[in-house]
């Protein structure tokens, strides 16, 4: 398991401060700016370009500041989550930890608030921490010296007129939320310009998660285009286990009239509402009207929903960029790391889906843009195998702080000084889901993922699926019988089980009900 060890605080530092190294100086302390949002899909930013299965969508794509950040940082090509699911993507994120060590298996748990987390951490070292936006753990937040969070829907939030809780109590606000989430990150970062003492933000978007609505500015846009369909839209499920046929997140069939804005938002105001439907009820109209069955039914519904998605990556794309000219305005940005990330991927259209949750390409898969100035090379790219798991280390890492020895990730801190010079790193990803039954139902499994194939057991129905994403990237046809890949397959079905030796990850599962999300 050498891939997977990681060396303590106290002997990284002092390796870090005796050995002289051709990787660039770290300055000392830097501020972080964590900007998190959920469900952002990488081929929903520009500067990922045509990775995917449906390689003519990028063009359309208007993430003109992520694509900005990516330009003065590093893009990492191969960033996954342990756990395709809002709430313990987050967890995972805050403790460095498989979700069955910190507890938060699924949506429905609430986050132990009292454990260990990397803003505690870093309090204790010295930074001023704070957590904007989105939360979604049903605990408040602790190990923050400021924070305001959603709670409108058990924390999910809404896309117009928020709630906010902080410390002392609740607020309403009227206006578009990924607006005034950004208003109060500015609001925070006004305050660190004159004082010495370091900051971490996180500040943490809505946006892009279900229904996907868009600021009025952004409304008519895509309004006259037809977005190209994946290749695998019509997607038969076959070559794979049953749990793809047994899944309820289609497009065709499983969307409701709230996501494809023929109910309209029930938080808005009478204002709100008349903006909307100017916008939507002359195309909801004509689609009553037209009384489409089959495809073009099911193809109507794509395109309102992808062009409502990305309309919705615009809005805080701008929002994004307010935060990114602030730091350069007052200065704030010669000293500060700026870190984007999503808690997992989506599908938009691929297999014919919504949402996420599996191990499949799409929704395993997150971006990770990172700039650190006087540490990462403008444009650069790192390709290795990281994931969300890594992100409290790296965080601390940067930060200067101790690591504790129980976190199960790695400091991709050398990857981003020098890619090159890291000459051992681990050789693949572990992931587990657990919400079954639930919204979407999507079957419970764990597998691992290498720099080409993946393997996948739905440990409940004990089936399995094998890819070798070299000559199958869009995941089409299991390999798993194939008698050409039964050595790989024995290799990885022992690597699998020397990575859940190595987690501890012993879970035996019980049913999960369903929770609204």
């Amino acid at each position: 398991m050498k891939q997977f060890l990681y060396c303590s605080a106290v002997v990284l530092l002092l390796h870090f401060f005796s050995c002289e190294s051709s990787t660039p100086s770290r300055p000392a302390r830097p501020n972080i700016l964590f900007i998190f949002s959920d469900d952002h899909a990488t081929h929903a930013i520009g500067a990922y370009g045509p990775k995917t299965g449906n390689p003519e969508l990028h063009q359309y794509v208007q993430t003109p500041n992520l694509d900005r950040l990516a330009e003065q940082g590093v893009l990492f090509t191969n960033a996954f989550c342990t756990n395709s699911i809002c709430g313990p993507s987050r967890a995972v994120i805050l403790t460095g930890k498989h979700s069955h060590y910190n507890g938060m298996l699924n949506n429905d748990t609430t986050f132990n608030a009292a454990q260990q987390t990397f803003p505690k951490i870093l309090q204790h070292s010295g930074y001023r921490t704070a957590w904007i936006g989105k939360w979604h753990l049903l605990s408040d937040p602790t190990g923050f010296d400021y924070w305001s969070v959603l709670t409108r829907g058990n924390g999910q939030g809404s896309y117009y007129n928020p709630i906010f809780t902080e410390a002392g109590g609740q607020q309403e606000e009227t206006g578009y939320t990924a607006t005034l989430i950004t208003d109060r990150a500015i609001g925070f970062l006004e305050g660190q310009k004159d004082t010495d003492k370091p900051f971490f933000l996180a500040y943490s978007h809505k946006t892009p998660h279900r229904e996907w609505v868009p600021a009025p500015e952004e409304y008519g846009l895509y309004k006259d285009l037809d977005l190209p369909l994946p290749a695998n839209f019509y997607d038969d499920y076959e070559h794979r286990t049953s749990a793809a046929l047994e899944q309820e997140m289609e497009i065709a069939s499983d969307m409701n009239e709230r996501d494809l804005k023929l109910v309209y938002p029930n938080y808005m105001n009478e204002a709100q509402l008349a903006e909307f439907d100017a916008a939507y009820g002359p195309e909801n109209a004509a689609f009553q009207e037209a009384n489409l069955s089959g495809k073009a039914l099911t193809e109507w519904k794509y395109q309102r929903y992808l062009k409502d998605y990305l309309r919705s990556v615009a809005s805080m794309d701008k929002e994004i960029g307010r935060v990114l000219d602030y730091l350069e305005e007052s200065g704030l940005a010669a000293t500060t790391i700026v870190l984007y990330s999503s808690d997992q991927g989506f599908y938009l259209g691929d297999h014919g889906w919504y949402d996420k949750r599996w191990m499949y390409e799409e929704s395993l898969r997150m971006p990770l843009l990172v700039k650190w100035p006087g540490v990462t090379s403008p444009g650069s790219q790192v390709d290795q195998l990281v994931q969300n798991l890594d992100f409290a280390q790296t965080f601390l890492d940067m930060a200067q702080a101790p690591i504790p020895e129980d976190m199960q990730g790695r400091s991709l801190v050398p990857l981003l000084q020098n890619p090159v010079e890291v000459k051992s790193w681990r050789e693949y990803i572990y992931y587990h889901y657990y919400a079954y039954p639930d919204w979407h139902m999507v079957r419970q499994h764990y597998g691992i993922r290498t720099d080409r194939y993946k393997l996948v057991h739905y440990y409940t129905i004990d089936e399995w699926e094998f890819f070798d994403l070299e000559n199958d990237p869009n995941e089409m046809h299991s390999r798993y019988a194939d008698p050409g890949y039964r050595e790989q397959v024995a290799r990885m079905k022992e690597q699998l089980q020397e990575a859940r030796r190595h987690y501890g990850d012993t879970v035996v599962l019980k049913p999960t009900s369903k929770y609204h999300r």
